[in-house]
């Protein structure tokens, strides 16, 4: 049962979304000012925060996703900005290698941070506006089996589909994500909400 508190923050986190949403849709010109208010709150009352995503297997964000892959619900963010993404959090985002695929990986440094090399050969340097830097959780892979910043650099944060919020590895093996502690708070009512195991499930591949 969800309290009515967890409700009003589910309901105050959608709102801003909604708003978020649909002004972003007429900078660029996909509504205009008369119908702004309705895509505002057909994104309200229609809408959702988050999406299911299946992602495929392997060592590098082991045993957040199974090295046969899983279900992971993914929470929406209008925005995507230091202000919404926080380092340490987990993001689905477009392979930088293989556009048409999605990986998940952690957020390790974001715009402004200055990045240093274990190899003495390599210049420091600092990362651009919106620009990130992703890690995978498995320190123990080389750059290249982990396919991380370390082998493709710094990446867009327009490249971030959304942050991931809970994970299905089987119908028996699931549960939150670790994310950052300010992220698993503003998370927490949507996850409260939204969260339906048995339809990632039926989402699952396995």
């Amino acid at each position: 049962m969800v309290s009515l508190s967890t409700w009003f923050r589910y309901a105050a986190h959608k709102f801003e979304y909604s708003i978020s949403l649909s002004w972003k849709k007429y900078t660029v010109g996909q509504i205009n000012s008369t119908e702004m208010t309705d895509a505002i709150w057909k994104s309200f009352f229609q809408g959702k925060l988050t999406f299911p995503q299946w992602i495929k297997g392997g060592e590098a964000m082991a045993p957040v996703v199974a090295p046969t892959g899983g279900t992971v619900l993914v929470r929406k963010l209008a925005t995507l900005s230091p202000k919404e993404l926080f380092v340490g959090d987990i993001v689905l985002l477009k392979d930088p290698e293989k556009s048409d695929d999605l990986i998940v990986r952690r957020l390790a440094a974001v715009q402004g941070y200055e990045m240093v090399s274990t190899d003495e050969k390599d210049e420091p340097f600092v990362l651009d506006k919106d620009e990130c830097w992703v890690m995978a959780d498995n320190q123990e892979l080389k750059a290249k089996e982990a396919r991380d910043s370390r082998l493709f650099g710094p990446v867009p944060m327009t490249d971030i589909v959304g942050r991931v919020i809970y994970s299905l590895r089987t119908a028996v093996d699931h549960g939150p994500v670790d994310n950052s502690r300010v992220a698993m708070f503003q998370d927490s009512p949507v996850l409260a909400v939204e969260l339906d195991v048995e339809e990632m499930v039926k989402n699952n591949k396995m």
